[in-house]
């Protein structure tokens, strides 16, 4: 028994009838075999068709050893009416057929190999077997784009095995039996028996997002048709806003972003002067003191070790510096020079709800206590 597969020969049928051969109640619904379907399912790095038979909903659909299993919410049996997710299965035909082209183009120019590829509900992937360079590959997206503008005609050809096909194709194994190859002429042709868009302008956009060095070679993220139009539509909106903010033009972010950076700098190397001013100022003024507990306000971690590596060198005793408040807790540093603090942090830790560590004679970390329950510790 083999299911006829309705999808090899029309990608674009939406409803179709069919005959239930079986139903069997599995976990998680009914497994339901039928003559005939236009239901894809899962495989070659594409997800399967969503949508209804009869008055069931389609869960999940399979092959295997040649038939479709589709399972679903409730029992069928007779002749039921099947419904492809249409927005669903035509998404999935743009980010398929771009992957082609995005695929044949790396081969046929730098020799890659797609090694792996997965369609995500948000990006797909796709591995190839050798590293290529950001410019590379913006060079790639170009192509695919022009091949889209050029609107080519998608030709799919079976043949009755390897041995009787006349022209080099791509594919990551050895096929048996029937041969169906996918071609964008001039751009790839692949064996796949995944479902693909009629001409290349259906495919509207290629948009490659990021390429990250995986095993020998790099996994890269890219978006097609609708997903890249709604991702960049995003980020030109996102972009309007924050050119807005900037009181720059959008295509003058990157730069109104580098100069804020440089006067931020500026404006934390000049705190740090001061900081260190400061410290030095608290460390002389404590000066064989001994032990010290200081409260600071809007120190950061930097500043608070700082500050207490000052303080602790002079008093002649253990210094505890904290930095915070009541409601989202205080940062503390304490150190003692020539001193082991390692029970009394772990103590202090205990007793005040803390997290933290570090050397014998200095440490850093947080607590969660009010104020008032830090200095009652200190002085009991």
């Amino acid at each position: 028994m083999i299911t006829e597969k309705l999808y090899e020969t029309d990608a674009y049928l939406k409803t179709f009838s069919a005959q239930v051969l079986s139903c069997e109640a599995v976990k998680g619904g009914y497994a339901v075999v039928l003559d005939r379907t236009a239901f894809y399912p899962e495989g070659g790095g594409q997800p399967c068709d969503q949508g209804e038979l009869g008055e069931a909903r389609v869960l999940d659909v399979q092959e295997r050893d040649g038939v479709v299993i589709h399972t679903v919410d409730r029992p069928l049996s007779g002749r039921v009416y099947g419904m492809i997710d249409w927005e669903w299965r035509f998404d999935l035909m743009q980010q398929h057929s771009g992957e082609h082209l995005v695929s044949g183009l790396a081969h046929q120019f730098y020799g890659c190999e797609n090694v792996g590829f997965h369609m995500g509900a948000e990006v797909i992937t796709i591995d190839f077997d050798r590293v290529l360079s950001w410019d590379r590959l913006r060079w790639i997206e170009f192509q695919v784009n022009q091949a889209i503008w050029e609107d080519l005609e998608t030709r799919v050809t079976v043949y009755a095995g390897e041995a009787e096909c006349p022209v080099e194709y791509r594919s990551k194994k050895a096929i048996q039996g029937a041969l169906r190859l996918v071609e964008f002429p001039g751009v790839d042709i692949c064996a796949c028996c995944g479902t693909h868009v009629k001409r290349t302008g259906e495919i509207g956009l290629v948009k490659l997002l990021s390429a990250v060095k995986f095993h020998q070679g790099i996994r890269v993220e890219l978006l097609c048709g609708k997903r890249a139009y709604s991702y960049l539509a995003a980020v030109m909106e996102q972009n309007r806003s924050v050119s807005g903010l900037l009181s720059a033009k959008p295509l003058e972010t990157a730069k109104a972003v580098e100069r804020m950076q440089g006067e931020l700098n500026a404006v934390k190397q000049e705190r740090a002067f001061w900081e260190g001013r400061y410290a030095a100022a608290r460390a002389e003024a404590l000066r064989g003191a001994g032990n010290v507990v200081l409260f600071e306000e809007g120190l950061a971690p930097d500043a608070l070790r700082r500050l207490c590596v000052e303080v602790m060198e002079t008093c002649g005793g253990r210094c505890a510096a904290f930095s915070g408040d009541d409601e989202t807790g205080w940062a503390y540093a304490v150190g003692w020079e020539g001193g082991d603090l390692r029970s009394f942090v772990k103590d202090m830790n205990a007793a005040l709800n803390g997290r933290g560590g570090g050397k014998p004679n200095f440490a850093q970390g947080r607590v969660n206590a009010p104020r008032k329950a830090i200095e009652a510790f200190f002085v009991g």
